[in-house]
């Protein structure tokens, strides 16, 4: 969400799969001891099984498929994308090409007409069936485009084998008349009964406070308060044929949620509609408590932004302090419902970016590539080189092999006949070269970045020295 009007909102959803490393090199003996001081710790599913994993690795038609390692989602849009009705067929116009790259999974953003017409980022919803195809607060499109635009998109998405995944906002309204409410004596601007679309009509007693309470978990930026313990909110946001979820998931075909500001209502509301809509979901809840984050997605049945793991490895890149990366994150927690960033379109804290997605796309969770970082900011030719390697190689569980102020060394222990991978982080100006223990006896590895031109084999006991350039990574697995 992004403050009222210029919302703050965060991503995200889904949960996901695994990725996995391994390493090194030489016949030398005399630097294993000095390893000892290693640690290792294993991140293992609660239950302590082994994470289940896809299954192709490459498509011959370039379109995406299931990988090893899992997906990868694209948040296909930023704050202020240009206005105009043009977005849905800017994102429709890189689909293949995201397809061909491994993304699996696009985020659009809120895609039904706002308060702010034409100009508006879709965070203060009015009319949630109007997809630009009804000429109500100053436009008939969208920001975005139009209705027929966005179902182009969509059926497109679908044809790529990408699925799509929709902003939802219902933690507040806006855009409604004023009408006298007898719960606060005063007029409030909570009269939606004059919708174009004729559905989800809307009074003062969907609205807190109302005949239901005073208040819910939170209200935003001074929008009317849906009031999701009223029948009626909740059948047409979840429960009928023709209400908001199943509309977009069955008539729009919508694959997936994301749920925006979702400190702003109960854990139970994305709870009933996953269970009544179905679909992937992620909430966006703005904390960087672990524990806070993983009760919320329990109790939600859904995945959640991983925001913990966000502001570790904000500090740990951008302080230079690897050691955090130690530290207690949502991934490791619960790995199938963490959905792991680097920026999006409500935040953009870490400066070095390129090594934060080389950790994400290496670890656990679901990680998402942000629309600016990909088409804009960084080398794509990088970021689609992670794809690849967190597509193909990056299984199993995560066993962290060394840490210190500047480097970080993690192993994926593999899955299912994939040999998984060790990925080493460099934060300092210089080459570094580490001693480190892999899961391959006498195997001859590479650093599949190309970052590192070494080519070592590991010795009987599975021990090998790689490197790491400055300021950089390298991703280490079986030369295959």
């Amino acid at each position: 969400m992004k403050k009222p009007i210029v919302k703050i909102y965060l991503l995200a959803a889904i949960t996901i799969f695994l990725y996995s490393c391994s390493q090194n090199e030489t016949n030398e003996t005399d630097l294993k001891a000095s390893s000892q001081q290693f640690e290792i710790i294993n991140v293992t599913h609660h239950d302590g099984k082994p994470f289940s994993t896809g299954t192709s690795s490459s498509s011959l038609t370039g379109k995406y498929v299931d990988n090893p390692g899992g997906g990868v989602m694209m948040q296909a849009f930023y704050w202020d994308v240009p206005a105009g009705g043009n977005w849905w067929n800017t994102v429709n116009s890189k689909l293949t090409a995201w397809s061909n790259a491994g993304i699996g999974s696009i985020w659009l953003p809120p895609a039904s007409k706002a308060q702010n017409g034409a100009f508006s980022m879709g965070y203060d919803p009015t009319d949630y069936f109007d997809f630009g195809d009804y000429n109500q607060n100053g436009s008939v499109e969208t920001r975005f485009g139009s209705k027929t635009e966005l179902v182009s998109l969509i059926t497109n998405a679908h044809t790529e084998n990408m699925k799509v995944y929709a902003d939802i906002v219902i933690n507040h309204n806006s855009g409604g008349q004023s009408e006298a409410n007898p719960f606060t004596g005063t007029n409030t601007w909570t009269d939606f009964s004059g919708i174009a679309s004729g559905k989800f009509k809307r009074s003062y007693n969907d609205f807190y406070k109302n005949s239901y309470g005073n208040n819910d978990e939170g209200a935003f930026g001074g929008f009317p308060d849906l009031c999701h313990a009223n029948p009626y909110v909740q059948d047409w946001l979840w429960g009928r044929a023709d209400g908001v979820g199943k509309y977009y998931k069955n008539t729009m075909k919508f694959d997936g949620w994301r749920f925006d500001y979702v400190k702003g209502f109960g854990a139970w509301v994305v709870n009933a509609w996953n269970a009544n809509v179905g679909g992937f979901s992620v909430g966006e809840l703005w904390d960087s408590n672990v524990n806070v984050l993983n009760d919320w997605a329990n109790n939600a049945n859904s995945s959640v932004f991983d925001f913990a793991c966000y502001y570790k490895m904000n500090d740990a890149f951008d302080g230079n302090n690897l050691a955090l990366l130690n530290d207690d994150m949502m991934w490791k927690r619960n790995p199938y419902k963490a959905v792991t960033f680097v920026t999006n379109h409500d935040t953009d804290e870490i400066s070095n970016k390129l090594l934060a997605y080389s950790y994400i796309l290496t670890h656990e969770g679901y990680p998402t590539i942000f629309y600016r970082d990909y088409e804009e900011w960084l080398d794509k030719n990088k970021l689609n080189n992670l794809i690849w390697i967190h597509n193909n190689k990056a299984t199993g569980t995560t066993s962290i092999l060394y840490s210190d102020d500047d480097e970080y060394v993690a192993r994926r222990n593999g899955y299912n006949g994939n040999p998984g991978l060790v990925v080493y982080i460099n934060n300092s100006n210089t080459w570094q070269e580490r001693w480190i223990q892999t899961n391959w006896a006498n195997t001859q590895i590479k650093d599949f970045t190309g970052n590192s031109t070494w080519v070592p084999t590991t010795q009987a006991d599975k021990w090998v020295k790689i490197q790491c350039p400055p300021k950089g990574y390298s991703v280490w697995s079986v030369n295959q």
